[in-house]
């Protein structure tokens, strides 16, 4: 059997002071977590943030820079997940957008709210934040995608 890790995109967004959150039934409850999930086949990185913004916020999301890259898995029975972490910035939200399955509500916490949280979906949640919040920003350039060339 061959091991692979899961592709997944994530978004850190801030604005006065506060972060976009996403409030979701996940297998083990209620957990917050930034917008996020899995790269899709011919997507690329980019796309695949913008996209999952959209789905899960109703809004529209750009991309400034990438945070990290993270390497993380729970335990030694569960997956692996490859996370790519990107900072920016949200425009035009759709109120009448029906949101993602799972997802209950868009929240706009702050770094101590979301601190208090005994619920985060992982710890990869404040870390990102904090990361952002440190200043780690790495430009977009650093990402190359070479998708059905000829």
């Amino acid at each position: 059997m061959v091991w692979k890790p899961h592709v997944t995109v994530a978004a850190v967004i801030e604005q006065n002071q506060r972060f976009l959150l996403v409030e979701e039934q996940t297998s083990r409850g209620l957990a917050f977590n930034q917008p996020a999930g899995h790269l899709e086949n011919n997507e690329d990185l980019l796309d695949a943030v913008k996209r999952e913004v959209k789905e899960e916020t109703a809004w529209r999301f750009e991309p400034d820079y990438l945070i990290s890259t993270q390497l993380w898995r729970r335990s030694s029975t569960e997956p692996t997940f490859l996370r790519f972490c990107f900072a920016g910035y949200v425009h035009s939200h759709d109120a009448n957008q029906a949101l993602d399955d799972g997802i209950l509500a868009a929240h706009w916490l702050s770094r101590d709210e979301i601190a208090q949280k005994n619920n985060l979906r992982s710890p990869l949640v404040l870390e990102s934040i904090d990361e952002y919040l440190n200043g780690e920003r790495y430009p977009l350039s650093m990402l190359k995608s070479f998708i059905d060339l000829t």
